[in-house]
């Protein structure tokens, strides 16, 4: 338990349902940030904060040593938070189910450190401790086929590690893992990659990543357009089992 943050609650007079009222989220909300590795999203910690009249790294310490990058931040915490995330991914395996070795490879030829590219690497690796956790959210990946045909260089033992543990995770029972074949052809999915959670709460968010910067979404009318999107890209998709079946084959064609 977060025991700074009940103390200081405590110290305030302030319950989950009064600070939840303050801060505006769901009492339920408000209570799950006292369990351990919940950190509430940037402008609820420092809404919070001013509320008990404590600093964020008093009450999150996490927050100061987190290794994620500054830009990503706000959507780790919201991954933390989800009832539900739904991704779709054109060019990469999604960075909650990458192995640290698909991971340092997917930041080859960046403008990085040796101690930046392993930072960066544990952080994405940490984040999966999400789909293991207790009453992990449901993720439902789609990926283009493409994704699983392709390796850094000549390096096979990467991308067949890769496919194993995408295999591997996607028999989870909260993890599902699509695959749109490479016969499709045109398909909404060229469009770009995106991500949509769900919260507890009932608010629905975005993630469109690019070239130049990502973005959180929260319009209801983008999101409407995204869910559109999703429609028919599932709708392109092969069914559970015969995914799995495809990343099997692909895991054995890089042997």
């Amino acid at each position: 338990m977060n025991h700074v943050l009940i103390a200081a609650m405590a110290e305030a007079g302030e319950t989950a349902e009064s600070l939840a009222g303050q801060v505006g989220v769901d009492p339920k909300t408000a209570a799950r940030w006292a369990n351990p590795g919940r950190i509430p999203r940037a402008r609820h910690r420092a809404e919070v904060a001013r509320v008990l009249g404590q600093e964020v790294g008093e009450l999150w310490p996490d927050v100061l040593t987190r290794r994620e990058p500054a830009w990503f931040r706000p959507w780790a915490d919201i991954e933390r938070e989800a009832l539900s995330l739904r991704g779709f991914e054109l060019a990469w395996v999604p960075g909650l189910l990458q192995t640290e070795a698909y991971a340092r490879a997917t930041l080859a030829g960046e403008a990085l450190s040796a101690e930046e590219v392993d930072e960066l690497a544990a952080a994405r690796i940490a984040r999966q401790t999400l789909l293991h956790r207790n009453r992990a959210p449901l993720f439902v990946a789609i990926l283009d086929e493409g994704v699983l045909r392709r390796t850094l260089g000549d390096d096979r033992d990467m991308m067949r590690e890769q496919c194993e543990q995408l295999a591997s995770l996607a028999t989870l029972p909260t993890v599902q893992v699509h695959i749109v074949p490479v016969g499709v052809g045109m398909y909404p999915g060229l469009g770009g990659p995106f991500s949509i959670a769900e919260m507890r709460d009932g608010i629905r968010v975005a993630h469109v990543d690019g070239q130049a910067q990502a973005q959180i979404i929260e319009s209801a009318v983008d999101i409407a357009t995204l869910d559109r999107r999703w429609a028919r890209i599932s709708g392109e998709a092969l069914p559970r089992a015969q995914s799995l079946n495809l990343i099997k084959e692909a895991a054995a064609s890089w042997t």
